[in-house]
């Protein structure tokens, strides 16, 4: 749960309403059901295959090293983006006003510069934070709905979204289920990975899932599908409209304190895919230096920190999402590709949650926003491109005389 529920409630359900309106709660449906196909493939494969590095392995064992590549690449892209995202809401809920994008900045610059001494987030620590988000999410579910002003039904005229809305919101909220993966890639420090992985990750969704429907139903409840929508703090307005006063800072500090950690979390996480992809070649070598005192990838890590410092003064979080979640199906897909090659000996689920896992993962990729999706697809070309040119440069290994 440490790995899923984090800083993603507190921000996804704004720009999905902005997309489905009074529909969301059938986008959050879509995203479960997509999510929960992806989990199984996922859990096929890690017990199989128990061993650090996720899709970017799966890919490269079941489908080829173009495939792994493409997964690597998609979740460094994605999850740069989740760090832009996670600095965001931060400062969202901590510092309202017009010094937002310099306090984001400032905490990926700060937290880059702790994770770079080989300070990261703890099994230990990472059971506080979920304890700490799950009470700050009760605090804020009961106080909206303790006194709070019910927005009633839409106006009259009101246009409804239509079912691109609903896929377009399904997409988006995927953004805040996608840290089962972050399970699989811990297959070579689990005990029984083979039985404990898959139970982990399948459990742990539908308890996720549970929590999420509360929260979405309580902020339309309490806000309504406009004001949900417009809102840069949703859970913080929800409980302010109900007569626990006292509760906000509460909100907003749970909200910060999710954030940080899990920007903490994601930029060590995309520091060592990132350095795995450079060991390889995939990425330039040079990022596959590890400090000699704190035995980080500081160069790896330096790199992601800068992007997301940009990021965060130039793009807007719906943006950061959407963006986020291209790269993270496309993750997806590959995997549920990888789960769909294995033989019926490595077989734990139906071939069709795979078929479906990889059409649902297309599908909403295809419905994400416009600006987000063709600037996700364009990194994730340039990529491939990038290799493709590196690799035909490279002098080709001599060969000896018979």
């Amino acid at each position: 749960m440490g790995s899923m529920i984090g800083a993603g409630v507190f921000a996804v359900f704004a720009p999905a309403a902005q997309a489905a309106g009074s529909w969301l709660p059938a986008g959050l449906a879509l995203a479960v059901v997509v999510a929960t196909c992806n989990a199984t493939s996922t859990a096929q494969l890690a017990a199989v295959y128990p061993t650090s590095g996720g899709t970017y392995v799966y890919g490269r064992e079941r489908l080829g090293e173009w495939w792994g590549f493409a997964a690597g690449w998609s979740f460094v892209v994605g999850k740069t983006a989740s760090c832009a995202a996670m600095a965001t809401t931060f400062a969202a809920y901590a510092v309202p006003g017009p010094w937002q994008r310099p306090a984001a900045a400032a905490a990926v610059l700060a937290l880059t510069a702790v994770s770079r001494r080989g300070i990261t987030r703890t099994a230990a620590l990472a059971r506080v934070i979920v304890a700490v988000v799950l009470v700050v999410l009760a605090v804020a579910v009961v106080g909206a709905l303790a006194g709070g002003a019910r927005t009633g039904p839409p106006p009259a005229g009101a246009v409804s979204p239509g079912p691109r809305g609903v896929l377009e919101a399904a997409g988006l909220i995927f953004f805040a289920f996608a840290g089962y993966a972050r399970l699989a890639t811990l297959g070579e420090e689990v005990r029984d990975p083979a039985r404990t992985i898959p139970r982990g990750i399948v459990t742990t969704l539908a308890l996720v899932a549970a929590v999420y429907a509360v929260v979405a139903l309580t902020l339309l409840s309490v806000l309504g599908a406009q004001r949900l929508a417009a809102s840069q703090a949703p859970l913080a307005e929800a409980v302010a409209a109900g007569s626990w006063a006292w509760a906000v800072p509460v909100v907003r500090v749970g909200a910060a304190a999710a954030s940080l950690g899990a920007l903490l979390a994601l930029l060590a996480g995309v520091g060592r895919t990132t350095l795995a992809m450079a060991r390889e070649g995939d990425l330039p070598r040079p990022l596959a230096a590890v400090h000699p005192r704190f035995r980080v990838p500081h160069r790896a890590e330096a790199a992601v920190g800068a992007v997301v410092a940009v990021a965060v003064l130039v793009v807007d979080l719906r943006e950061m999402i959407g963006f986020s979640s291209t790269g993270v199906l496309l993750y997806y897909a590959v995997a549920n590709l990888a789960a769909l090659s294995q033989g019926r000996d490595q077989r734990r689920y139906p071939r069709a949650l795979q078929v479906l896992g990889l059409a649902g993962c297309l599908l909403l990729v295809a419905t994400l926003p416009t600006v987000a999706l063709l600037s996700g697809l364009a990194v994730v070309a340039a990529g491939l491109v990038g290799r493709l040119l590196v690799r035909r440069a490279r002098p080709a290994a001599p060969t000896l005389d018979p």
